[in-house]
């Protein structure tokens, strides 16, 4: 059984990156910039929003953080896209999600141009990945079929599971399991499908991508998997100093003697999340630059 590290991956990618940022300020270019919207003030988005800052101080962007308090109201919000669209200085940028309730989370998503939607939400970047032209992959996706690249996991006509159907996890992993540089044989299941724990130890990759901790058991597992958590629900912890800690949707220790290689959470899928979006937005930038 292999770990694959995406904490060391997402540095090593971190690190090109960087030198690609040198070469882009040697020719007299201003380095890449990336914003971020905040709504509200919970935990989980705080911290990944605090993330991805420090991430763009890492390798040489820039980066922008425009807070809105709970209650901002939604053409506010749309007025602010808007704005940030119509930014020559700004490369891409996000909308931390989830929204409050009272907001349009499509209407936001749908309003951001899609030359900086670096997240990869908007329906023009997910027709152009189905469709397999240029685009912005949404981050996780894009993050998990690196991994696979990068540890030479092999995947042509590998039967992969994808446990969940979520628009950003789900969905456009199904389509980029299944392109030709891929070519694997893709199921998506969920929870109303049928005979699920046969289905996922069908699999030569296995994909859980539910939100529901510790669902994944070792008998739903074939000997010798690729298994691929992409979980992070915080749960309540006695042994952490903020008292939470994150659980994959795989019973790690488990499921983890039966694999070939499997992510652990944290550590796993979550870097690679987020050094998927500093490619989204170098690429962006180096769209500006040539375009």
């Amino acid at each position: 059984m292999q770990i694959i590290d995406g904490k060391a991956t997402a540095k090593a990618i971190k690190e090109e990156i960087r030198q690609e940022v040198d070469s882009i300020v040697s020719a007299g270019h201003r380095p890449p910039h990336l914003a971020a919207i905040l709504v509200g003030h919970d935990g989980g988005s705080e911290t990944y929003v605090a993330y991805k800052i420090k991430d763009c101080e890492e390798v040489g962007f820039r980066s922008s953080l425009v807070r809105f308090e709970e209650d901002v109201e939604e053409q506010v919000l749309l007025n602010k896209i808007k704005e940030l669209n119509n930014d020559e200085e700004l490369d891409g940028f996000i909308v931390q999600l989830p929204l409050p309730g009272h907001i349009d989370e499509p209407k936001v998503i749908e309003t951001i141009n899609p030359q900086k939607d670096v997240d990869g939400f908007h329906p023009e970047n997910v027709g152009r990945t189905v469709i397999g032209l240029p685009s912005f992959v949404s981050a996780t996706p894009y993050g998990i079929v690196e991994l696979l690249k990068r540890y030479q996991i092999e995947t042509s006509g590998k039967n992969c599971v994808i446990v969940g159907r979520s628009n950003i996890v789900g969905r456009p992993l199904s389509i980029l399991m299944s392109q030709k540089s891929i070519n694997a044989t893709v199921t998506v299941a969920h929870s109303r499908t049928k005979n699920l724990e046969e289905l996922c130890a069908s699999a030569d990759i296995l994909i859980a991508a539910l939100g529901s901790p510790g669902f994944i058991k070792k008998e739903m597992v074939k000997e010798g998997a690729v298994v691929i958590d992409v979980g992070t629900t915080r749960v309540p912890s006695t042994e952490t100093k903020s008292g939470f800690r994150l659980k994959g949707d795989v019973i790690y220790d488990e499921v983890a003697p039966r694999c070939s290689f499997i992510t652990p959470v944290p550590g796993g899928v979550g870097p690679m999340t987020r050094v998927s979006l500093l490619n989204n937005t170098l690429r962006a930038a180096k769209n500006n630059i040539s375009g």
